[in-house]
């Protein structure tokens, strides 16, 4: 199983020590594409401040970020699964898994990013601010720049880590950069997570996206997916682990060949 997972907008500090070394990265048929994004980024935030800060999408209370970037090549990295904080990764826990899950981790999360395109969760890198709907002045929108290079660095990354089945959890900004296609589309489940709530006077039940909790509650899902050890091959048999999980799932498989599963998680408490 590989799972994709968003990057978090909020991020620790760069770590102490060595700072990026871009070979080091996983998925190396990336690395082009990789340099051509972070030379124009320093390059940007190194200029002009002003319309770095347009660009990113920054308020002025985050201009501190634009110096961040500067600083890409020489700043400490730390592994990536300590860069990413927010919601979702709170409650995925990585620090805290036992050793069996976290080695699990290593091998099945694959991180979405504005900057890198893509990394494992022991990539080192350091703390940055690019999200995936950043346009850069010179290589224009990340989302559609990142394609090119994903199409065939991708589909060799599944096929490398052994995973019959694609868990995409990505947000829709991260999900434009790659989706899956032919085969792999039908080996591949989104996951939405949805709140159902039964109004008290009509007992009509009303379902939502509430987008922190969506975020917890995938966090919590690939927790016990990896404390588990599941191996789930295809979208049909993921859906009966979850289950067995005690998740509520509903499945919608795909109308015609070349498109992912659609799964909802259905939650009545939201915490």
């Amino acid at each position: 199983m590989l799972v994709l997972l968003p990057p978090s907008e909020g991020k620790a500090a760069s770590g102490r020590g060595a700072p990026l070394k871009p070979e080091s990265l996983s998925l190396p048929g990336l690395a082009g594409a990789r340099a051509a994004v972070l030379d124009e980024l320093v390059e940007l935030c190194a200029a002009d401040q002003d319309k770095a800060r347009e660009v990113l999408g920054l308020s002025e209370g985050l201009r501190g970020e634009i110096a961040k970037n500067v600083e890409l090549r020489t700043a400490g990295a730390r592994p990536a699964g300590e860069i990413y904080t927010g919601v979702l990764y709170d409650a995925l826990g990585l620090a805290t898994l036992d050793p069996a899950a976290r080695r699990r981790a290593a091998k099945s999360l694959l991180v979405f990013s504005g900057l890198w395109g893509a990394v494992r969760i022991g990539d080192r890198i350091p703390s940055y601010r690019c999200s995936m709907g950043v346009r850069l002045p010179g290589l224009g929108a990340l989302g559609a720049y990142w394609r090119t290079p994903m199409e065939s660095v991708l589909p060799e990354a599944v096929e490398e880590a052994g995973a019959g089945l694609v868990l995409d959890l990505r947000s829709s900004a991260y999900a434009t950069a790659w989706k899956p296609k032919g085969e792999l589309a039908g080996r591949t489940a989104t996951v939405r997570v949805l709140h159902a709530q039964t109004d008290p006077v009509t007992g009509v039940e009303k379902r939502s996206v509430v987008s922190h909790f969506n975020k917890a509650t995938k966090g919590r899902l690939v927790r016990e997916l990896l404390t588990a050890g599941a191996r789930p091959k295809d979208p049909a048999s993921l859906v009966e682990t979850v289950r067995e999980l005690g998740y509520v799932v509903e499945a919608t498989a795909p109308a015609r060949a070349g498109r992912p599963w659609a799964l909802d998680v259905v939650v009545t408490e939201i915490h």
